[in-house]
């Protein structure tokens, strides 16, 4: 089992989402979170000031997938959140231990 962390822009969440639906994804957690990463931010224009926005707005969606689904979710991923400019967001993968159901106390991919 592996741990899929996607960081990517807001606007492009319905997009993703529908997409990994489409391909048999169906559990996810979503957060907004904000951060940045090599570009450190960008500066904006409001209501005639310049202001520096360091931190700005991403969306977060987790997963834990079989192993042998990881590489379709990241070709998903990739082809429907990437615009080509700065700030598209990341990919993580990370081993996943165990996964429990809470409600029957079974593990492993059953419970995926």
């Amino acid at each position: 089992m592996k741990r899929v962390e996607c960081i990517i822009r807001p606007m492009k969440l319905d997009e993703v989402k529908i997409a990994l639906c489409e391909i048999g994804v169906t559990g996810m957690s979503v957060s907004d979170v904000r951060g940045c990463g090599r570009s450190g931010g960008h500066r904006e224009t409001f209501r005639g000031s310049d202001y520096l926005v360091d931190l700005p707005h991403k969306v977060k969606i987790e997963m834990i997938l079989r192993d042998e689904d990881v590489d379709e979710v990241i070709e998903t991923v990739l082809a429907h959140a990437r615009t080509g400019e700065p700030g598209d967001g990341k990919i993580f993968v990370m081993p996943m231990e165990e996964a429990i159901r809470i409600r029957t106390g079974e593990g492993g991919d059953e419970v995926l």
